[in-house]
């Protein structure tokens, strides 16, 4: 565990990409089997301990610590992992004082429910603070490292005969700790294929009109940027899988879209819920994601869709090579359940403007935009600067009062950085809406002594503010929502600006973001 933890400091006190390369590669390199597999799970966010809940450590920390003691630390700290192993009382020392990666996983893994607790309390009787923060960001996966899955798997293959397209290729037919994995990284045989495995997918980057100014407009193709989810649909031999863009397997929750795959190859394309001829608001799709079972009602109510863009493999031939020209013909000229599954159309345009036209006036109201793509590009995993662009749509803004405030975590703990806000219904403030990004890191230290200076009221670790602070807020998208008191929901909402120069009373009313819906 001393070495794990010592990767997870450093990691978080480094911020270049190149720099945290050469920090994992060099841990996976010196680290013995099994400890580095189950290290690159959990960096990889796939190993899941889902007996150690933060209710069970919040237990376990009221038996050795001052209830008030912890809830100001808490509050301070801003994380649970860390507020714990700094203020768990004792040393470690003896015999049995070293724990390793491994031991800590199986204990975690193999103990019953009710003896868990008590095995958690010795495992941080027998550790240093920095080893039990370690082991607790472990048990929970909320490592907050600045460490993505594909730069832990592209740090696994630095110094190896393999690429990390190879690494990314095979990872979703292996399990922790990885044993296989390893070997074939070192020289050996690769590990058995998966069956109807996920291919890492290719993603796209943002793009200005003045950045597309400098290309010319035939060389590419364009189409809707749809409001759904990114999805792979795997059919090969017997076997049927739809995954997320992130290689997690869902078509549990969308049996209709399995039972639709009746074809032999891999598609690239966005799910979506689609009523007739219309695509649904993206949380009509989110009431069917996270399900591992869905009733008959929800799929009359929120039927699936599966609107394609693109073709990776058919029937045994990998097509990713081609140019997408050549891709989108054979898309075009494959056939698909016409009652689930439908192809993106491409958007005529001959010039950028005509193009920033139709992003402008889209058909259907949950259009995010335009993907733009170049006609000659293969399909390459992960994000190449250049062949895919995405142009989204202008954000909706309002001038908001901030509301409530929550401490950060990681980074930024110790920080108020976590923020809801409101517009005026009437006289009074309506919630509508958190945010946790879009400042930089100075306004975030503006905004953390606005915080302290103008709390009002305290409800565990949230605080309550005085109404005094505008901020401008945009966001992607807007949904109706029951659920919320607005009835309104917003989507990917960010602070854009801090209006220190504006009275509270004269922020946007509730009225003002309904005509927006």
């Amino acid at each position: 565990m001393k070495a794990f933890a010592r990767l997870l400091e450093r990691l978080a006190f480094t911020p270049g990409r190149n720099a945290k390369l050469t920090i994992l590669a060099h841990y996976f390199q010196t680290t013995p089997d099994p400890d580095r597999g189950y290290a690159a799970s959990v960096l990889t966010g796939e190993l899941d301990l889902r007996q150690v809940s933060p209710s069970l450590l919040k237990r376990l920390a009221a038996d050795r610590v001052d209830e008030q003691l912890f809830r100001l630390s808490y509050d301070f700290v801003g994380d649970l992992a860390e507020t714990i192993s700094l203020l768990w009382p004792g040393e470690a020392s003896g015999p049995n004082a070293e724990v390793s990666v491994t031991e800590a996983v199986t204990l975690m893994n193999e103990t019953g429910k009710l003896a868990l607790p008590g095995v958690i309390a010795d495992l941080l009787d027998r550790l240093t603070p920095p080893e039990r923060l370690a082991l607790l960001k472990l048990a929970t996966g909320n490592l907050r490292v600045g460490v993505s899955a594909r730069l832990a798997r592209t740090a696994l293959a630095m110094g190896t005969p393999r690429s990390v397209d190879e690494v990314e290729e095979i990872w979703h037919g292996l399990t922790p700790p990885y044993l296989p994995l390893f070997h074939w990284l070192e020289g050996g045989d690769p590990p058995a294929p998966a069956e109807a495995p996920f291919r890492p997918v290719m993603l796209s980057t943002p793009v200005t009109p003045g950045e597309l100014a400098a290309f010319d407009p035939t060389d590419y193709l364009a189409e809707w940027k749809w409001d759904g989810i990114r999805v792979q649909a795997v059919a090969e031999g017997q076997n049927r899988r739809l995954y997320t863009r992130t290689g997690e397997e869902i078509g549990a929750a969308f049996p209709e879209i399995i039972a639709a795959m009746d074809f032999e190859g891999a598609v690239d394309g966005e799910l979506l819920i689609r009523r007739g001829g219309e695509v649904a608001p993206f949380a009509d799709l989110q009431r069917r994601l996270g399900r591992k079972a869905v009733s008959a009602k929800m799929r009359e109510t929120h039927p699936a869709a599966l609107r394609l863009y693109d073709i990776l493999t058919w029937q045994g031939e990998d097509l990713r090579p081609l140019p997408l020209d050549q891709r989108r013909a054979r898309l075009e000229a494959a056939v698909f359940n016409p009652h689930r599954i439908d192809l993106s159309p491409l958007l005529p345009f001959r010039t950028w403007d005509d193009l920033a036209s139709l992003r402008a006036a889209p058909h259907e109201p949950v259009i995010e935009g335009v993907m733009i793509k170049r006609r000659d590009s293969a399909y390459i995993a992960g994000r190449p600067r250049g062949p895919w662009f995405k142009w989204k749509r202008d954000p909706m803004v309002v001038d908001a009062v901030l509301l409530y405030a929550q401490a950060g975590h990681g980074k930024r703990s110790g920080f108020y950085s976590d923020f809801t806000f409101g517009l005026w219904d009437g006289a009074d403030l309506v919630p509508v809406g958190k945010a946790y990004f879009g400042f930089t890191d100075e306004e975030l230290r503006e905004l953390d002594r606005f915080v302290r200076k103008h709390t009002v009221q305290r409800f565990g670790p949230v605080r309550q503010l005085a109404p005094a602070l505008v901020v401008e807020v945009a966001f992607e998208g807007l949904n109706a929502s029951p659920r919320h008191k607005s009835g309104l929901a917003m989507r990917f909402p960010r602070i854009s600006r801090i209006r220190w120069d504006k009275p509270a009373a004269e922020a946007d009313r509730l009225e003002t973001l309904r005509a927006m819906l």
